[in-house]
């Protein structure tokens, strides 16, 4: 099939121009491709991609994050196994719940590496923030006087390229 094809076929048009029929888009279009002697039938995508509306997460936190959830995970199902393993009177119930508390410890560590490595990652990448309006208020006094500074720079510079015409006496 061509991609010209495949276009059309993906906004609900056949190869001929027609609109596909039949629910699902399993009906056989009349002829298949032309000089192709089998049936062609119509496709219809299962979804349609839109694009993100936020930035997705960094590879480097959605790595940690999945460290956590399996960690947690494992770690859930362990206590899960001790507290029956308890019920029962099983001899693994103290070496299940010695190892729930282990889990539950490097469980609490891999939720911190989540949080830790996305707060590097913002301040390595930079974050997108909107300042107070107190921080734009002295950065715009901060501008304001580095430009009277470059003014009177340059008016200093003019007066002494004249040759110091337009002062009253000479330093």
């Amino acid at each position: 099939m061509t991609g010209t094809a495949e276009r059309r076929e993906a906004h609900g048009k056949s190869e001929a121009g027609r609109p596909r029929t039949g629910w699902g888009g399993t009906a056989p279009q009349g002829g298949g491709e032309p000089g192709g002697d089998e049936p062609r039938y119509g496709h219809r995508p299962l979804w349609v991609e839109e694009p993100a509306r936020r930035h997705p997460v960094p590879d480097p936190v959605r790595a940690a994050a999945v460290r956590a959830v399996l960690v947690i995970a494992v770690t859930l199902i362990q206590a899960m196994v001790a507290f029956l393993c308890t019920l029962a009177g099983s001899w693994l119930a103290f070496p299940m719940v010695m190892g729930g508390v282990a889990g539950t410890v490097v469980a609490t560590w891999a939720v911190v590496d989540v949080w830790v490595t996305r707060q590097v990652w913002n301040q390595r990448h930079g974050v997108v923030s909107e300042p107070s309006s107190t921080a734009r208020a002295l950065r715009r006094e901060r501008r304001a006087r580095r430009r009277q500074e470059r003014a009177a720079l340059r008016e200093q510079e003019r007066i002494r390229r004249r040759g110091g015409a337009g002062q009253l006496s000479h330093p």
